[in-house]
């Protein structure tokens, strides 16, 4: 519409991030922030994407998994992709199959424990239980334990600093990866070979988010509490009847959660800000660096941060955040 002085590019070629004009052949692709050359590959967990003349090119895989997080103090993003808080002091089903009515033999089934950590009420996950079949493990106080056994399962544990990860393979039915950061945060990530259903906090795993609040007796439920309450393990235990807002209660600890947990909104996460929306993870920092108000504040907020980091992680995107004075990762003994 209006000359503009410089150089442009002959015809057929393409000017690419360094400057220089090359084929559409040679274009690069751009993935958050980062520059993919011809032919280079991203990763998600359904699509294998390939740089193809400047667009990405993408394939689904034959075998798509979704994940379950479960983090912090009560913060659960189902396999469709439902976010929700609670706050019980209970054992809850997070996940399992055997759910319907006519076929009501169960495989599996993953169960977190809620303690009280906080005055202000609000609860963190501290145990898990995976039970699959007579086989048990055990996540609480930093490790893990096993007992029973079941021929039917294949599972292998793997360690490092920040986590405990356990690969389970229920052959012809599911591929599980179990990820646990030893203290509040949780990932449930499934691959399935069949239709079988599943159930529990997390969800049933249909690809619909509108109908993730199924109770137990098989009617979605109109509020997550209700929801929340149908999925306790054992039916004495209280019901959840409102959600604690820890910022309100602590209020003296509101600048200091908003001032730590803005390293979510600033440049240090830009590259992933337009691939994973910010918000809820900057939220539920917010509100768990308030409630944890007895110790392990700056645990909380890590926790939290790590949350957002993993679903950059997923996105393909790593972000390098922690540092010496700002949630450092401390070596193994004799590393």
């Amino acid at each position: 519409t209006k000359c503009e002085s410089g150089c442009v590019c002959a015809d057929g070629l393409y000017e690419n991030l360094d400057g220089r004009c090359v084929p559409a052949e040679e274009c690069p692709c751009e993935y958050g922030g980062l520059a993919y050359g011809r032919g280079e590959q991203i990763q998600t967990e359904c699509e294998i994407c390939t740089c193809t003349k400047g667009k990405w090119k993408c394939v689904q895989k034959t075998r798509c998994s979704s994940t379950c997080n479960l983090y912090g103090e009560g913060h659960i993003t189902t396999f469709d992709g439902q976010r929700f808080v609670f706050d019980g002091n209970c054992e809850y089903i997070l996940a399992m199959d055997g759910c319907s009515v006519s076929r009501p033999i169960s495989s599996f089934k993953i169960v977190t424990e809620n303690v009280i950590c906080g005055k202000s009420g609000v609860t963190c996950s501290r145990s898990i239980s995976i039970y699959l079949g007579n086989l048990t493990i055990i996540l609480r106080d930093e490790t893990f334990a096993i007992s029973g056994e079941n021929p039917g399962v294949r599972y292998k544990v793997k360690k490092n600093a920040l986590h405990l990860m356990f690969d389970i393979i229920i052959p012809g039915k599911y591929n599980m990866t179990l990820i646990w950061n030893k203290h509040m945060n949780f990932f449930i990530k499934i691959s399935r070979e069949t239709q079988e259903t599943i159930c529990g906090l997390c969800g049933n795993y249909n690809g619909n988010m509108k109908d993730d609040f199924e109770t137990r007796s098989k009617y979605v439920a109109s509020n997550e509490l209700e929801f929340v309450n149908s999925w306790k393990e054992n039916p004495l235990c209280g019901d959840v009847y409102f959600v604690v807002d820890p910022c309100s209660k602590n209020p003296y600890r509101k600048a200091w959660a908003e001032k730590t947990c803005s390293i979510i909104n600033s440049h240090v996460f830009s590259a992933c800000h337009n691939k994973v929306n910010r918000m809820p993870y900057y939220e539920a920092c917010v509100r768990d660096s308030c409630g944890c108000d007895i110790g392990g504040d700056c645990q909380c907020m890590c926790d939290a941060i790590a949350v957002y980091a993993m679903a950059c992680l997923e996105k393909g995107i790593c972000i390098d955040w922690r540092t010496p004075e700002f949630c450092p990762v401390y070596c193994e003994y004799y590393n």
